[in-house]
């Protein structure tokens, strides 16, 4: 599953990153590592951009790069 399919409220932990060159750099500067826990804590009306916490802090990301992260749902 990917980051762009959970709704709002759901936790997942961070799997893969299948983004690329500065985005992927980026998103690693940024925290979203393999393991760590994120949480969806807004979806825009027209399901773009996602706001996610992570690492105590939110993150706001498009629709397109969250389709880019794997991510295990947890409860």
């Amino acid at each position: 599953m990917t980051l762009s399919e959970l709704k709002t409220g759901q936790s997942a932990l961070v799997g893969k990153l299948s983004c690329s060159g500065s985005l992927k750099s980026k998103l690693i500067d940024m925290g979203v590592l393999n393991g760590e826990r994120i949480q969806v804590v807004r979806i825009a009306p027209l399901g773009d951009p996602i706001e996610i916490l992570i690492k105590q802090y939110k993150l706001s990301l498009r629709k397109k790069d969250a389709e880019g992260i794997t991510v295990e749902e947890v409860q």
